[in-house]
């Protein structure tokens, strides 16, 4: 497990700017776009500010509260355009509780599962442990699960093991995966990016009974020792989070190979990465070609900025 220490649980403010460009060769005459523009409040999460710049100004922006608890906006531009931006910028405070492993490990996988199906919300419970449309549960993933996940096994071990596995035999490689890639291909391939990681412990977990959800937020980073942190350098990121006995969600990283701590800010969370997209939608333009570009910079504050 990645070295973590007290500091890192300690309360702590970050502003968040996610800017998202789309560039086209030739006009676009209609734009509809819907995605996840707006931190979540949660238990370890604070949301002290949101503001939302899109460029055209929209014909139409909304917001609701989507089935999962996220705020999913709607943004429609009719104004032609070879440029899109949407910035997004927020103020959040996190602190993030140690996740305590003695206590999970009271109860064995097996336990854990059936205590789930009684004390935990059904529509909820049954969300988190159906196949979606990027974590099928397949014979490959079934068993990769039980390997790590067999139902005799302390809980809290079984957790810790299931995010210690993945990032060891995994390779993080940008551009080995994409959005179609599924588990059974990661399985063979055996490298990928984050979202890849995040679907296949979300996968484990459900294959052997236990409600899992995939998360997208940011990650505090750091630049490498004597140099300038450069800006637009971070990246959005994502993790998976199990449900577990109480009714407390525990979250966890493959890709780094960590519990969550007050470093993590949390944008929404769903099945998976569809439900959780920054942004998607249709567009009408004549133009052959398009550019996307993303920049991420997570700062973080000091508590009375």
């Amino acid at each position: 497990m990645g070295t973590q220490t007290d500091a890192d649980f300690e309360p702590r403010r970050y502003r968040v700017r996610h800017r998202t460009t789309y560039s086209y060769a030739a006009d676009v005459t209609g734009c509809y776009e819907r995605g996840c523009l707006h931190p979540r409040e949660t238990p370890s999460q604070q949301v002290r500010s949101n503001t939302i710049e899109v460029s055209p100004e929209p014909d139409l922006m909304t917001e609701h509260v989507d089935h999962f608890g996220n705020h999913s906006h709607y943004v429609e531009v009719r104004t032609p355009h070879t440029e899109l931006a949407v910035t997004k910028t927020s103020v959040v405070d996190v602190a993030w509780p140690r996740t305590d492993l003695d206590e999970l490990d009271r109860h064995t996988v097996a336990e854990a599962v059936e205590l789930l199906a009684g004390e935990a919300d059904p529509v909820e419970r049954v969300s988190y442990l159906l196949p979606s449309a990027l974590v099928d549960l397949s014979p490959e993933v079934r068993a990769y699960a039980a390997r790590l996940l067999p139902g005799d096994r302390p809980l809290g071990e079984a957790v810790l093991d299931l995010t210690r596995t993945i990032f060891a035999e995994f390779r993080y490689a940008k551009g080995a995966t994409s959005v179609k890639t599924t588990l059974p291909e990661l399985l063979e391939k055996r490298e990928g990016v984050c979202q890849d990681f995040a679907h296949l412990a979300v996968g484990c977990l459900r294959a052997v009974g236990l409600p899992a959800r995939y998360v997208s937020g940011y990650l505090e980073t750091q630049p490498p020792p004597g140099r300038p942190k450069l800006a637009g350098s971070d990246a959005s990121h994502a993790w998976a989070s199990v449900l577990v006995p109480g009714g407390t969600w525990v979250d966890l990283d493959p890709t780094n190979d960590h519990l969550a701590d007050s470093r993590y800010v949390v944008t929404a969370w769903g099945r998976d990465f569809r439900d959780v997209s920054p942004l998607k939608g249709v567009i009408f333009t004549e133009s052959p070609s398009s550019r996307l570009e993303v920049a991420v910079d997570v700062t973080r504050l000091e508590q009375g900025d």
